[in-house]
């Protein structure tokens, strides 16, 4: 009975072993891609704050005491308003010193003339040598040159003296206050931080992902958050170069065009791409073949779940991300992962997102 039981599993092991071989040919492997959908077909809308496209950190030139202070946080200021001033005391005396500096200069230049002028009638009538003469003159030069000296002085410790008034270098308005009246400062210690109210822009902070979707120049449409009918046109101008080490974000600012009065600066306000912009494709970095030769991609063609390489044209890259200037379209269903495992035409089960 043994035997016959062991004859009969000998017979349909050749059954069992092909059953999974059949089995896998028919389930392709899943792949892990992404479909290409440029930025601006289903434009998101993003969460900024108006900003001064100018801030200034203002301080006094020199080391000193604060003796008032004349703004506030918030206040609105105009050129050549004064801000803050330091205690005088030390600086008026400098200043007194160097005006007697120059009382002495002038009394000793004042006797070198006449001592130099005399040396020479006596030299004409003949009573004195011309060495006397000589002498005079070199202390009449020297008494020229210190007056010179003492007036230059003098300059300084007045410059050094206005100094101790802080003025706004333009109108603003006053968004920050570092020190308070009393305080002992070192000189270019900041004092206050004035934001230019004439030019104002919009500072977003997004992922490496969205930065890879736009470009320098693109357009906006925005809104305040407090009140949607109040909408402005916007630009993006610039993209810091460096992500923020603790978010990983990037920081655009984008120039406003003639905004309402009401876009205050730290008003909350939502940008969105404007419809006239032009789409801009981006795929992950670990999509791409051969970087060092003709970039490509494979391109799933999901009317015969195929894969085919694709060659492409690289712009800039912004994190794990790089921008696809031609090669891709809307749509294209791009593999991710996986890329050095696959040959063309081959045969690839359902998308799996990444």
């Amino acid at each position: 009975m043994k035997l016959v039981v062991l004859l009969l599993m000998i017979l349909a092991a050749p059954a069992f072993a092909e059953e999974p071989a059949s089995t896998a040919s028919l389930s392709p492997r899943p792949v892990v891609s992404e479909v290409i959908n440029p930025q601006f077909s289903d434009p998101n809308v993003y969460v900024g704050i108006v900003a001064a496209r100018a801030e200034t950190d203002l301080g006094f030139p020199l080391n000193g005491t604060i003796a008032v202070r004349l703004v506030d946080k918030g206040h609105l200021v105009s050129k050549g308003d004064v801000l803050a001033r330091l205690n005088p005391e030390d600086l008026d005396s400098d200043v007194r010193a160097a005006e007697a500096g120059v009382d002495v200069a002038t009394a000793q230049l004042r006797t070198a003339r006449d001592a130099e002028q005399r040396a020479r009638e006596l030299s004409a009538r003949g009573v004195d040598s011309a060495t006397k003469v000589e002498d005079t003159q070199r202390a009449l030069t020297a008494a020229e040159a210190k007056l010179e000296q003492a007036q230059a002085s003098l300059a300084r410790a007045q410059d050094m003296r206005s100094f101790a008034t802080l003025l706004a270098p333009q109108d603003g308005a006053i968004i920050e206050v570092f020190v308070e009246p009393g305080a002992t400062i070192t000189a270019g210690e900041p004092v206050v931080r004035l934001a230019e109210t004439g030019a104002r822009e919009i500072v977003i902070d997004l992922t490496e992902q969205d930065v890879a979707n736009l470009e320098i120049g693109t357009g906006f449409t925005t809104g305040l958050v407090s009140s949607t009918d109040v909408t402005a046109q916007a630009t993006l101008t610039r993209i810091d170069p460096v992500a923020e080490r603790t978010t990983r974000t990037r920081r655009l600012h984008l120039t406003l065009s003639d905004p309402p009065l009401s876009f205050r600066l730290g008003a909350l306000v939502r940008v969105s791409v404007a419809d006239s912009s032009e789409a801009i494709v981006s795929i992950e970095s670990t999509a791409i073949l051969d970087r060092e030769g003709t970039a490509a991609v494979w391109v799933v063609d999901r009317d015969t779940n195929t894969v085919s390489r694709t060659s492409i044209t690289l712009g800039a890259r912004f994190g794990q991300r790089e921008r696809v200037t031609s090669g891709l379209s809307a749509g294209d269903e791009v593999v991710v992962k996986g890329i050095n495992s696959l040959h063309d035409g081959q045969i690839v089960g359902r998308r799996v997102t990444p």
